[in-house]
């Protein structure tokens, strides 16, 4: 980008326009003088931007209060920024499901959609399946495609800035699949994909669990769990997008694998997903020793590997989510054992979203990007560097 001068009035006009906008967002209804005093431009400029705004369709004139014009003859004109304007998507893209969530423009969910998916779908059925949710999703909700303005999803794996899976070993085909690419054939408008994990931190930030803090891990406890990051209230991706892999961890010193941990007969555990987990937490639940041993091994995994993170990233607050968050004896166990293994022990706290937590935040990617191409005022909490 070029030295910006005072001198280009192109980039004023954007400039008025963004932060007129912006002000008639974040108001019920202003009037002219409102936005005036709000934005400090003078009349005519907040006029003229005003105008040139609802001849694009991003702002309508309010219908007049009939009682106040009753009472002081003709009202001030008034205005909304126009939710109705276009449409965005969040997709999750998950082992078992895919889910997808329409919301307005102003973020405000209007409908949800989600299909089972076998774990072992190959890459092309899966992506089929986005296809289907989606569809059945618009057509519920009456919205054409064309208004779509922006596409977020939310996928497991370690995910580029262009939407490509460089690694995903959690999807058969996953790894190397330039999904952003493939998805973008799909929508007439920007796809931005994102790791599932980081996804689900900026969803419990955004309204969920981590609202008012700015420094937050979010765990997404599962078989192979994975985190997401946030410091200065802005997600940190790393520098190749592979920050918070904690279940990595354990091939650092060689330890049993998922299979190996969970098993309770000495055999690793197959097939390992969630519902083979779930018996055995169950059964450590009713009493068999074998499977407490199994669940004091995951948990055991589970604190080392969040540690970690809590350690080199200093959290005022850890997000326990996923689906082994939902099962008994997982919060308190790790809340003691962050406070024996860490400096400045976190606040633990579990997710508000619960299995809406990665559409969620691949909603609020795709709200993100509309944001700063309407306001493009203040960065957004999931701009990447």
């Amino acid at each position: 980008m070029g030295r910006l001068t005072g001198g280009d009035p192109s980039l004023l006009r954007r400039i008025n326009s963004a932060v007129v906008l912006h002000a008639l967002r974040a108001a019920q209804a202003p009037t002219l003088t409102d936005l005036v005093n709000v934005t400090g431009l003078s009349r005519p400029t907040v006029e003229g931007v005003v105008e040139g705004l609802i001849g694009s369709g991003l702002v309508v004139e309010a219908p007049a209060d009939e009682n106040a014009a009753r009472r002081q003859g003709r009202p001030a004109r008034r205005f909304r920024f126009r939710v109705e304007a276009g449409h965005l998507l969040g997709i999750e893209i998950g082992p078992h499901r895919i889910a997808a969530l329409l919301a307005d423009l102003g973020g405000r969910v209007m409908g949800s959609a989600h299909v089972e998916v076998s774990a072992t779908a190959p890459a092309d059925e899966r992506l089929e399946q986005v296809r289907v949710a989606v569809a059945d999703l618009l057509r519920r909700a009456g919205v054409p495609r064309g208004s779509l303005r922006a596409v977020g999803v939310a996928t497991p794996g370690i995910v580029e800035a262009d939407g490509t899976v460089r690694l995903g070993t959690a999807l058969p085909q996953w790894t190397g699949l330039p999904l952003g690419e493939r998805l973008r054939r799909s929508f007439r408008c920007p796809v931005l994909v994102e790791n599932d994990a980081n996804a689900a931190a900026v969803a419990e930030h955004w309204k969920g669990a981590a609202t008012a803090s700015d420094d937050v891990v979010f765990v997404l406890a599962g078989l192979s769990p994975g985190a997401g990051s946030l410091i200065g209230g802005r997600l940190h991706r790393g520098f190749g997008g592979a920050a918070g892999e904690i279940g990595a961890l354990h091939l650092l010193g060689r330890e049993a694998t998922p299979e190996e941990v969970l098993s309770t007969t000495g055999e690793p555990l197959h097939p390992l997903d969630e519902a083979q987990v779930a018996r055995v937490f169950a059964r450590a639940e009713q009493g068999d020793e074998r499977a407490r041993a199994a669940v004091e091994r995951y948990l055991r995994r589970l604190v080392h590997d969040v540690a970690a993170l809590v350690l080199a990233l200093d959290p005022e607050l850890v997000v326990v989510g996923g689906w082994a968050a939902h099962l008994n004896g997982v919060l308190e166990p790790l809340r003691a054992e962050l406070a024996r293994y860490c400096l400045r022990p976190p606040q633990v706290a579990q997710s508000l979203l619960g299995e809406a937590a990665v559409a969620t935040g691949a909603l609020r990617l795709a709200l993100d990007h509309v944001e700063k191409q309407l306001f493009a005022v203040e960065s957004t909490v999931t701009a990447r560097r």
